[in-house]
């Protein structure tokens, strides 16, 4: 018997502190506008998609999804010799409720049977953006690989990441957008950096790398479930560029920055996963998601930027497959956006800081505050 939980998040306001990313420093103030600004956006948007499940086309999108999903998740099982069924966990949007801020554990347990539509497991939320508009953080690289499998041999719990990318105005996939993911190895540490609390090197690549969306709008990604660090409640960064030239030697040139997003987990996926090595061995102070500087679940019902996922066996060790549809504006160009910002350029001979970028050693880092005495793994 398969088993469901429903877990939802509480809405809060900015957190009190300005740290976020190691040696990023922010103004609370200008946050607040951006906040303002990305939910205005996320409402827009949300109105446009509003129409999607009464589309025909959009309808057998969906039943696509399904299958695809089922399949991934029953070849990643049998890739990985699991014999123990899956689990899946579920949100509802519609329980944001304020005795959440009572207990964060408040879950609701539902069995089915082997009977259960797969609809009912692999389905995903398309009437509200899925991801909303954010900055990029500091730590964005150009120039990683195209390529599936980003892990680089990291320890951490193996997580199979889908995202689907829907135009908000016809809700249809979209194809050929080239997406970057990035995020912090299990001890809350970026690759490719070098800045107050990360000193990993520009030259290391790891949980790096970029995937073209097929026919169906989808890009897949073999990472890893991220750690955290004090600041920022624990993310995925994604980032999409249209229109790019791809290059001979596994890279991407150009293009126009259509999406800057970050995927959020909840916290009993956080608290299951860093009960594990070598998240144990994390020692930064943990950020929830309430207390999350970017006020991530403050929308509501205009965004949803939590991925729906499911353990791929009885333990979290065992994997996880996850996904999320994201809703894009594919005339949007954040190139020279305030959200956009490139901390350094990967390049045959290594990495590559961009000195301009206020975030890195080069730049003028503020006051920012180093994350804790956690040791940077080796690259």
């Amino acid at each position: 018997m398969v088993h469901f939980s429903k877990v939802a998040v509480v809405a809060a306001a900015l957190a009190g502190s300005a740290i976020a990313h190691p040696g990023e420093h922010h103004d609370l103030d200008d946050i607040k506008q951006q906040v303002k600004a990305r939910d205005q956006m996320a409402s827009v948007a949300k109105r446009s998609l509003n129409n999607c499940p009464s589309s025909l086309k959009h309808r057998e999108l969906t039943a696509r999804a399904v299958a695809r999903r089922s399949t991934i998740a029953k070849d990643l099982r049998e890739k990985r010799g699991i014999q123990t069924k899956a689990k899946k966990f579920r949100r509802d949007l519609a329980t944001l409720e304020a005795y959440e801020a009572v207990n964060h554990n408040m879950t609701g347990v539902y069995h089915y049977t082997p009977a259960t539509p797969e609809a009912t497991i692999f389905s995903a939320n398309t009437s509200c953006i899925l991801s909303p508009e954010v900055t990029d953080g500091p730590y964005y690289i150009l120039g990683e690989l195209v390529r599936k499998n980003v892990t680089e041999g990291q320890p951490g719990i193996p997580l199979y990441l889908e995202a689907q990318y829907i135009d908000i105005t016809t809700c249809l996939p979209v194809p050929e957008l080239y997406v970057d993911i990035w995020n912090c190895n299990a001890t809350g540490y970026y690759s490719g950096v070098v800045a107050n609390g990360n000193e990993v090197g520009w030259d290391s690549t790891f949980l790096r790398g970029v995937q073209p969306t097929d026919e169906e709008g989808v890009a897949s990604f073999e990472t890893i479930f991220p750690g955290h660090y004090e600041g920022r409640a624990i993310h995925t960064h994604l980032l999409v560029h249209d229109n790019v030239t791809v290059m001979d030697n596994g890279t991407f040139q150009g293009g126009a920055v259509t999406h800057i997003g970050q995927l959020f987990w909840n916290e009993e996926l956080r608290s299951a996963a860093e009960a594990v090595y070598p998240y144990t061995t994390n020692t930064q102070a943990i950020t929830s998601n309430a207390e999350d500087m970017w006020s991530i679940v403050q929308a509501e019902n205009d965004f949803d930027p939590f991925p729906e996922y499911m353990y791929l066996g009885d333990s979290i060790e065992d994997g996880l497959l996850a996904w999320i549809q994201i809703g894009v504006n594919v005339t949007a160009d954040y190139t020279d956006d305030d959200y956009y910002s490139v901390a350094a350029t990967l390049q045959a001979d290594g990495g590559h800081e961009n000195t301009e970028s206020p975030f890195t050693r080069g730049g003028d880092m503020g006051n920012g505050t180093a994350p804790g005495n956690g040791t940077a793994p080796p690259s």
